[in-house]
């Protein structure tokens, strides 16, 4: 059996008997009680009354936090052209179009957000096993296909956070890191339930929002309740 060490039993212990605490409790409570030697991520998992196996109870959207997530995204796009110059002048990391998607073939995946403008999705058609598992196939509902690829760019370097519910009816984010200010967590954490409640699918039956936990990357969770999530 691992042994526990002293920072991660004194987390337990503060967080043991503390469910349904307000955002606002909850995020001092995660701060407090994030040790690691780096600025751990403040981290969200909302569990939904969805099953994704259906069509219609699929769950997925974008949100941009209102400040930010403090993690540095590293973004491709697929572009040819003036729209690839226009995704350069704009800070993409990685632009390219059949050489790109030579690279990614070939196992070579550095970025976090992938973009493509229209045209150019016959090409990252063909990376759909390598992209889609990940998260980082272009979609035009959360606005990575487009012409737009600047805003598009500017956008996936600004804080803003995509979304999508995972097998077990549960959307995982980060929110920000344990160094912002506390009310500025809130302020992400509220955007973000917020933007899940309002991609409720048709499909939904029943109670949507089960649950509400916060966490920083190494330290325990601690439910939140949903009515301070949802600011009701």
């Amino acid at each position: 059996m691992a042994k526990i060490g002293k920072r991660t039993r004194a987390a337990r212990e503060a967080f043991a008997g503390k469910s349904d605490v307000s955002v606002e409790d909850a995020v001092k409570l995660v701060k407090s009680n994030a040790n690691a030697k780096f600025d751990e991520t403040v981290e969200i998992a909302v569990n939904l009354g969805v099953d994704p196996r259906h069509a219609d109870q699929m769950v997925r959207g974008v949100v941009s936090l209102p400040n930010g997530t403090g993690k540095t995204v590293r973004v491709a796009v697929f572009a040819r052209g003036a729209k690839a110059e226009e995704a350069q002048a704009a800070g993409a990391d990685i632009v390219g179009a059949e050489d790109l998607m030579e690279i990614v073939q070939g196992g070579k995946i550095e970025f976090d957000r992938c973009i493509a403008t229209p045209d150019m999705m016959p090409v990252v058609g063909r990376l759909g096993k390598i992209l889609g598992p990940r998260n980082l196939m272009p979609n035009p509902k959360v606005g990575t296909v487009t012409m737009d690829v600047k805003q598009a760019v500017e956008a996936a370097k600004g804080g803003e956070v995509q979304f999508k519910v995972e097998k077990a009816g549960v959307v995982h984010a980060g929110v920000g890191k344990v160094s912002f200010d506390e009310g500025k967590l809130v302020e992400n954490v509220r955007a973000f339930v917020d933007a899940v409640q309002k991609a409720k699918p048709a499909g939904a039956k029943g109670s949507y929002m089960r649950k509400v936990s916060l966490s920083s990357t190494m330290g325990p969770g601690v439910s939140v309740s949903i009515d301070s999530a949802t600011g009701n």
